[in-house]
């Protein structure tokens, strides 16, 4: 029997991607664990490894083609023993998976006794709503009990995870929306939910312009991801900011020692120290203490609870081709300068590179930005959900400052701290943001 291989969800949030490359071909034998090919998400290229053995029977979806929805049909496998050509023409090109069986919970009902025809008539059940759609237009996959039941209760099925194969709406999972009171369906006269703002039109646009004075780029899947996710943080998250000054002399002076006492290593280039800290990790890990100093602060906001983390998990800012991403240094409160240093450094090589794995830049506790190194003195950045903060680093500048009543010269930065207000309030904002001022200005503190 043909073995539909079909388009992996590579992580929670992937609808589509890109099917960059085969690395088989038609005819080709593969064994589980082979890699069959590369797919491009919104963030990163993945290895995509086969699951059953057999004969590459038919490629449906060639490489190069972009928009694939997860779960679709992208080519077919054809058993140890089987007709690979019966196989090419009996992989089924528009089912996104292997059929799948009635759910228990789905099945008919014992037939009903014998009634009445007009009585019949009455009580014979509404058909099932439609698969329902979302804001994006791609289908929720849902069972028919469990959009006739969304309905019934008002729900928006398209707000209510999935716990069925491939995170298909059933039963219990609305009744969880139901009981827990959550997923309702927006008013009449409600605001929009976040994301699905009236689109900017082309047309809009472009006749504002006289034709042939620009050139039109395509959104690529990351570029479409990351305005969505702002949109949705902006909208749905209320902002607030409070920024402080941080003297650094202290900082740079420990900074200086440490570099100039690192080990050396040997290379294929000769010895080479076997660190070198940068301003950014200092600030990594002094992030990262001051969450640990403030715990209350080191949480993330969801309608039910208020989720506290243990750990420190902060990620950085790293500018990349068409975008940015976010790799996060996990449990960095625990984790010593040169070890930060170098995870950094290996983090923002493999994101430019488009290689880092979704646990690599998916969740966190905080975020840092940092765009002093472009000479920007301060700026208010946008929380990433789901964290509920985000420092913003501006650049470090002789200023003049008072001391003892004198006016001195220091190296001073400018850091914005953007919470969520639903979960850091003012005064806990104020706090974390003096427990960071003090770990950068003692930074002696950071090392033991």
């Amino acid at each position: 029997m043909p073995i539909n291989i079909t388009m992996p969800a590579l992580s929670p949030t992937m609808e589509e991607g890109n099917l960059a490359k085969w690395l088989v071909k038609e005819g080709d034998k593969v064994a589980p664990g082979d890699v069959i090919a590369e797919i491009e998400t919104d963030k990163a290229t993945m290895e995509v490894e086969a699951v059953d053995e057999g004969t590459v029977a038919k490629i449906v979806v060639p490489a190069g083609t972009e928009g694939v929805k997860v779960n679709a049909l992208i080519a077919v496998l054809a058993e140890e023993g089987e007709d690979v050509a019966a196989a090419a023409k009996g992989g089924d090109s528009a089912a996104p998976a292997k059929a799948e069986a009635p759910k228990a919970e789905e099945k008919s009902s014992p037939a009903p006794e014998a009634k009445p025809a007009e009585q019949a008539k009455q009580e014979q059940p509404k058909a099932a709503p439609a698969p329902a759609a979302q804001a994006d237009g791609s289908r929720v996959f849902s069972s028919p009990l469990a959009r006739r039941i969304a309905k019934e209760a008002g729900v928006d099925i398209a707000r209510v995870t999935g716990s069925g194969p491939h995170g298909r709406v059933v039963r219990k999972d609305v009744e969880a929306a139901i009981s827990g009171g959550g997923a309702k369906q927006a008013s009449a006269g409600a605001a929009q939910q976040p994301g699905a703002a009236k689109p900017v039109s082309d047309d809009a646009v472009l006749k504002l312009f006289e034709e042939g004075s620009y050139e039109l780029v395509a959104h690529d899947g990351m570029r479409k991801t990351i305005a969505r996710r702002l949109l949705e943080s902006k909208l749905s998250i209320p902002h607030f900011y409070l920024t402080i000054d941080c003297e650094l002399d202290a900082l740079l002076a420990l900074r200086a020692q440490i570099n100039a006492s690192a080990p050396l290593k040997k290379t294929e280039n000769g010895e080479v120290p076997a660190f070198k800290l940068s301003v950014n990790d200092l600030i990594i890990k002094a992030t990262a203490l001051a969450l640990r100093d403030i715990p209350e602060a080191n949480v993330s906001w969801t309608d039910a609870n208020m989720v506290k983390h243990k750990h420190a998990d902060v990620g950085v800012a790293v500018s990349i081709p068409g975008g940015l991403i976010t790799p996060i240094v996990r449990r960095a409160d625990e984790k010593s300068l040169s070890v930060i240093s170098n995870e950094m450094k290996d983090l923002a090589k493999r994101a430019r590179e488009r290689k880092l794995k979704p646990e690599e830049y998916q969740g966190g506790t905080t975020s840092v930005s940092n765009l002093g190194m472009f000479g920007v003195k301060d700026f208010a950045a946008i929380i990433n959900p789901p964290h509920a903060t985000i420092f913003a680093i501006g650049a470090g500048e002789q200023r003049a400052v008072v001391k003892n009543g004198e006016i001195k010269v220091a190296n001073v930065m400018s850091v914005t701290l953007s919470t969520d207000h639903r979960a850091v309030d003012g005064a806990l904002a104020a706090e974390l943001a003096q427990a960071f001022k003090r770990r950068i200005e003692n930074p002696m503190g950071m090392l033991v």
